[in-house]
């Protein structure tokens, strides 16, 4: 959509992505603290033009369009799972876990990329922090997850976030950490240590199915 034009003010398509992504969760989390809650998505929307500024580009809207910025977010929109998603769901669906989304971004958005895939997920097991107004990683934003379980439930939260498998056992949960995205976790400032650690999605289902209880 817009690499030429990227490209041409040094700046990698991947890097653009990584960098408009990160500023908008930002402001979105800052929004959050303030207690002026606002969708991701209109976070994003919003930071386009700002971070091609901070990028490098002198005079973004003059190079760039609406038009660009919304088919850049619709496309946003269809990405695709990371592999080993659906095996991993289906490993520990098998071994009796119920699979819930606890999302930052609206619900049709993040339930599309599972249709697109062909995995099977129920609305109802959806969790979207727009619904009570908490951004992640605010403790309280995990807490509505943590409540849908009884207490001898096993209660596990996985993802490839450090930062967000980490607030997520400050409230009660065990955590799977995933490294298929972030490569470098930089646990180390964290203070917290992972139950599960796993460099597919695969193989952190089977680490918690041998450390679960059930």
């Amino acid at each position: 959509m817009i690499g030429d034009k990227l490209r041409s003010h040094s700046i990698t398509p991947q890097h653009f992505g990584f960098t408009w992504m990160t500023a908008s969760e930002l402001e979105f989390t800052f929004l959050s603290i303030s207690e002026r809650y606002k969708p991701y998505k209109e976070v994003l929307q919003a930071m386009f033009y700002r971070t091609l500024w901070m990028a490098g580009v002198e005079n973004p809207r003059a190079l760039f369009t609406d038009a660009e910025r919304d088919e850049c977010i619709q496309g946003y929109s269809d990405l695709d799972l990371r592999p080993g998603a659906k095996e991993c769901f289906a490993k520990l669906r098998q071994e009796g876990f119920t699979v819930w989304c606890l999302t930052t971004g609206d619900i049709k958005r993040v339930r599309g990329y599972f249709e697109k895939a062909g995995v099977d997920m129920p609305m109802e097991n959806f969790i979207s922090c727009d619904s009570h107004g908490k951004a992640k990683p605010a403790l309280d934003a995990y807490r509505p997850a943590l409540n849908q379980f009884a207490d001898e439930d096993e209660k596990w939260f996985a993802a490839a976030h450090y930062w967000d498998v980490s607030a997520a056992k400050k409230v009660g949960f065990k955590g799977g950490y995933c490294t298929v995205y972030e490569k470098e976790s930089c646990a180390e400032i964290f203070d917290c240590e992972m139950d599960v650690v796993a460099d597919s999605l695969l193989e952190m289902a089977e680490k918690i199915v041998e450390l679960s209880t059930r």
